[in-house]
């Protein structure tokens, strides 16, 4: 990579643009980059980084001001590179994010973002490549082939870094190296195997936790039976753990077969005892069982006993209920006659009483009495004349409620036309109104674009006549205040060189008092002195008070300077503010202001006034044809409802003459037909009470008859003996349950005395074989129930222990399956965590030296021969730099110690015994040797361009010529180097320079082909 050109404006200390062209510097492959202690010469490098990597090396980067104070407020920051680079030629320009002043000219500023802009020269022109950072960033990355720590590490060699670096620890030249090498992707094979080893161990861990569970559960089946072994193994054996451990000293798999075994002994033992128990419990069961039959069968006996005497106590009253039922039943034969006979009695009285009701009303009514059946056939005839002229009846009602609404629904129309004809009339009066507001409004409402921007310019204009108002008396009183510090500058600088005259004359005087007769003058060697001065003072009173005027002097100066930078920039943007009108009379600026503000406002308003009544109109519109179709509606339908007002007149008259006669004195035929109903039904009802009187009588007669028929063949001799007889259902009901009850309990008796089990206890009873008491009874099922409890609880011992046996059984194959399975995970894991310990510097690693380290130690010993290459010309021969993994002391890391090798003594020793001059001889050739390394080990990038900072001062003058005898030999490869150096002899050496002067207002560049001593 080689830097061909680079522009400064506005960065750094560099105020007003300047240009390096480092083509013309380099045309010698070396020169001296020179200037005043804070000139910029570090600036120049930070310019170049920034140009490539956005950002500017190490600390100065957060501090985020790149922008040069000393430019000008509206000038923009800018950085543009032009470097060549694997054959292909660019350029870079950036621009960093600064705060520029509001373009509108008021108070306040903006914020630019950083801009970047790439662009290569292909074919004799400049093409644009991107102008996006991220774009622009990782295209710069891929061509040089180095990120920004590199590039400041290896093209910048900085000298103080590297002292550090050859006199630092381990652990500190570590990181460096790594950030420079980019040796991360070791660090994670650290992390990789680290992890792979912890998922190995974690693997090994929980196959121990499933052994370790298979025998907490084989223990737990121990101890749930009650086993107990011998001590040694009362708590089992131990279990495997992770990673290479030794065997456990009790084998687990023999301890399950052991607990197997002795299992198998306790569940057959278990078995055989819940056999013996169960045994005894049935026998016990079996003779209770019979001594609770035997109770039971003379239970049964006894009860049967007393129930057959209760059915001999109840013998007489069933024979009296069974007499009572034969009556009854005898009676029962007449009873559909006698109850005939009551009924026709009932019914005639009721026909009669009726009849004599219906005769009552017939004289209430007036009706005739004599005759009603033929009444009942005049009322008929007129009700089915009434009937059928009803709906000419309801059809006049209809015509005349027709009519009647026609009338309502005519004169509703009249009004509401008559009505929507004075509204459309006041509507079309106010459409007129709105149209000739409205076209008196639209004149002044074209208008208000105008006004606005005048309003709005004439508010700007305000505002910029009164800054410049402010911003002139502010230049007035900081020019008084220049004015004035400019005289008290020139008047301390008048008397700090009057003191200084002073001071030189009393120089003369001191001399003559040192003067004796004959002794030589120290000044002209003379023996006479004719003409002695006289001192006025003495020279430390003069002095003294001469340096207190000379600092008044120069602090007046750096306080003269600070208002002249202030003077400036108020007189600058004085001009501006003059330019943008700022100078205009203030009262008339305002009050236009205010003018145009006013026709302003009055335009908004019009406008808004406008857009209300075109609002309106257009509302006032739509309702005007609304209400004109309302207006028509109403009119037809007005007509409309009048003539058919007319034709339901002549209808209606027609009906009421021709119903008017069939209506009599009623208001209407319905009112008629209703008093003829009325009739009818009394007539009806007449005539049917006296078919009912007649039907009743010779139904009663008939009924009679035929009772006095049947009764001879019932054996009563009366009516009344048979009534008697007769007895109510539920009487009935309850004789026959009652008999019913006594048959089926003396079959029931029969039936048990006949049982098996009854004569069986009659037997026992005849030969005194009792039944057990209650207590007797009581203790033989005590005594079951213990029995059935013992075999009971050894048979869900014995269980337990069968199944504890199967668990055992499962455990031990799964055990075995689970160790087989977890031996060759433990190998692994063995394994790995060694590599692991060793990869990170531990376990057997003596050295302490994780992989990284050691890839990066290869690094520092490749880097440590590169150095020495040129340590060797730069010390005539004497030092060379050795990479050594000597063991550190106290366990620390080794495998990155840098020691300095003596040819002329033989010995080796440590870096930081080397004087001021060696050591920056050592630190220079190991910032050169490193950059060599870097440079292949970035991929062969040609590095064609180097700077070497500050550092030269340090070595006497032969050092020095081999110093720059070894950084003229790195020209020899076409590199070109620029040296940052106060020393005067390498100005009078490298006469190809780029000087860097500072001043007031900012600092420049100047190149110089050569520069007097």
């Amino acid at each position: 990579m080689r830097i061909h050109r680079l522009e400064i404006e506005a960065f750094g200390p560099f105020a007003e643009p300047q240009h390096v062209d480092f083509d013309h510097l380099s045309a010698q492959g070396l020169f001296l980059l020179n200037g005043a202690t804070g000139a910029g010469k570090t600036s120049i490098l930070d310019a170049i980084c920034y140009a490539l990597y956005g950002s500017v090396p190490g600390a100065r980067q957060e501090g985020k001001r790149l922008r040069s104070d000393h430019a000008a407020p509206g000038v923009e920051p800018r950085v543009v590179c032009e470097f060549s680079a694997r054959g292909r030629r660019f350029e870079v320009t950036r621009s960093p994010a600064w705060e520029r002043p509001s373009k509108r000219g008021r108070n306040g500023s903006t914020t630019q973002q950083a801009k970047t802009l790439l662009r290569e020269w292909v074919e004799g022109g400049w093409e644009e490549k991107s102008s996006r950072n991220d774009e622009v960033g990782a295209e710069l990355s891929d061509v040089l082939g180095m990120d920004r720590e590199q590039f400041t590490r290896v093209v910048m060699l900085p000298q103080g870094d590297f002292a550090a670096f050859l006199r630092s620890k381990a652990n500190d030249r570590l990181e460096l190296l790594q950030k420079l090498f980019g040796t991360q992707r070791f660090e994670a094979v650290e992390r990789q195997i680290a992890r792979q080893a912890v998922e190995a161990a974690r693997v090994v861990e929980d196959n121990a936790a499933e052994l370790r569970l298979l025998l907490g559960r084989a223990a737990a089946e121990r101890e749930q039976l009650g086993l107990s072994l011998p001590n040694h193994e009362s708590q089992g054996p131990e279990l495997p753990t992770p990673g290479p451990a030794a065997d456990p000293p009790l084998d687990p798999e023999a301890w399950l077969e052991q607990l197997e075994s002795e299992m198998a002994a306790e569940r057959d033992r278990r078995t055989e005892e819940a056999a013996l128990a169960d045994s005894r419990s049935l026998r016990l069961a079996g003779k209770l069982q019979e001594d609770q039959e035997k109770m039971q069968r003379h239970g049964r006996l006894a009860a049967a006993m007393q129930r057959r005497v209760l059915l001999e106590l109840a013998a007489p009253e069933a024979l009296e209920n069974k007499e009572k039922l034969d009556g009854h039943r005898r009676a029962a034969v007449l009873a559909g006659q006698l109850d005939a006979v009551d009924k026709a009695a009932i019914k005639l009285d009721s026909a009669v009483a009726r009849k004599d009701s219906v005769r009552r009303q017939l004289v209430s009514a007036g009706l005739d009495t004599a005759r009603p059946l033929a009444a009942l056939e005049a009322a008929r005839t007129t009700l089915a004349v009434l009937e059928a002229r009803l709906p000419d009846e309801r059809r006049m009602e209809e015509v005349a409620a027709r009519l009647t609404a026609q009338w309502r629904e005519a004169e509703r129309r009249t009004t509401a036309a008559e009505a929507a004809a004075a509204t459309l009339r006041q509507l079309r009066l106010e459409e007129s109104e709105l149209s000739a507001s409205i076209k008196a409004l639209e004149p002044q409402v074209l208008r208000l674009p105008d006004l606005e921007r005048e309003a709005a310019a004439a508010a700007a204009l305000v505002e910029v006549v009164s800054r410049h108002t402010a911003i002139s008396s502010e230049l007035e009183i900081v020019t008084e205040r220049h004015a004035a510090a400019r005289s008290e500058s020139q008047d301390l600088r008048q008397a700090w060189l009057d003191l200084r005259e002073t001071r030189l004359a009393n120089a003369a005087g001191e001399l003559a008092a040192s003067l004796a007769e004959g002794k030589p003058c120290a000044v002209c060697g003379s023996t006479e002195h004719p003409r002695p001065a006289e001192a006025a003072r003495s020279a430390l009173s003069i002095a003294q008070e001469e340096e207190d005027v000379r600092l008044r002097f120069e602090a007046s100066e750096q306080s003269l300077a600070r208002i002249a930078e202030h003077m400036s920039s108020t007189a600058q943007l004085l001009a501006a503010l003059a330019a943008q009108g700022g100078a205009a009379n203030p009262d008339e600026t305002a009050a236009r202001a205010v003018a145009a503000d006013g026709a302003a406002a009055e335009a908004r308003a019009a406008a808004e006034a406008l857009q209300n009544l075109r609002s309106r109109l257009d509302t006032q519109i739509l309702r005007i044809k609304d209400v004109q179709e309302e207006h028509d509606t109403h009119v037809n339908a007005a007509a409309q409802a009048s003539s058919s007002a007319a034709l339901l007149q002549e209808q209606h008259h027609a009906l009421e003459t021709e119903l008017s006669s069939l209506m009599q004195e009623f208001p209407s035929l319905g009112d008629r037909l209703e008093a003829l109903s009325v009739e009818r039904n009394i007539l009806q009802d007449a005539v049917d009470a006296e078919n009912e009187v007649h039907v009743a009588g010779l139904a009663q007669a008939e009924a009679a008859a035929a009772l006095e028929r049947a009764l001879p063949e019932t054996g009563f001799a009366s009516v009344e003996d048979a009534r008697r007889e007769l007895m109510s259902p539920s009487d009935v009901v309850a004789i026959e349950k009652a008999l019913s009850d006594f048959d089926a309990e003396s079959a029931r008796l029969d039936e048990l005395f006949a049982g098996e089990d009854l004569v069986l206890a009659g037997k026992e009873v005849s030969i005194g074989e009792l039944p057990p008491t209650a207590a007797e009874l009581a203790d033989a099922k005590a005594d079951v129930a213990r029995a059935a409890e013992a075999a009971t609880a050894l048979a869900v011992s014995a269980g337990l222990a069968s199944k504890a046996l199967e668990a055992i059984i499962r455990v031990r194959q799964d055990y075995g399956r689970i160790a087989q399975e977890g031996r060759e995970p433990r190998e692994h894991a063995r394994i790995l965590t060694s590599l692991a310990e060793t990869l990170r510097g531990a376990g057997d690693n003596s050295y302490r030296m994780s992989l990284n380290s050691y890839v990066l130690a290869a690094r520092l010993e490749q880097v440590a021969v590169a150095a020495s290459e040129r340590l060797v010309a730069m010390s005539d021969g004497r030092y060379t730099l050795q990479h050594t993994d000597a063991k550190a002391a106290r366990g620390a890391k080794s495998g990155l110690g840098l020691e300095v090798v003596d040819e002329w003594t033989g010995q080796r020793r440590d870096t930081s015994t080397l004087s001021g001059g060696e050591s920056f001889m050592a630190s220079l050739s190991l910032a050169l040797g490193l950059a060599d390394v870097v440079q292949h080990e970035a991929g062969g990038v040609d590095i064609e361009t180097l700077f070497v900072d500050e550092g030269f001062g340090s070595l006497d003058d032969q050092a020095l010529e081999q110093v720059m005898d070894a950084l003229e030999g790195l020209r020899d490869g076409g590199r070109v180097v620029g040296l940052v150096s106060h020393v005067a002899e390498m100005k009078q050496r490298i006469s190809s320079q780029l000087q860097v002067v500072k001043g007031r207002n900012g600092s420049t560049v100047l190149i110089a082909d050569a520069v007097p001593a």
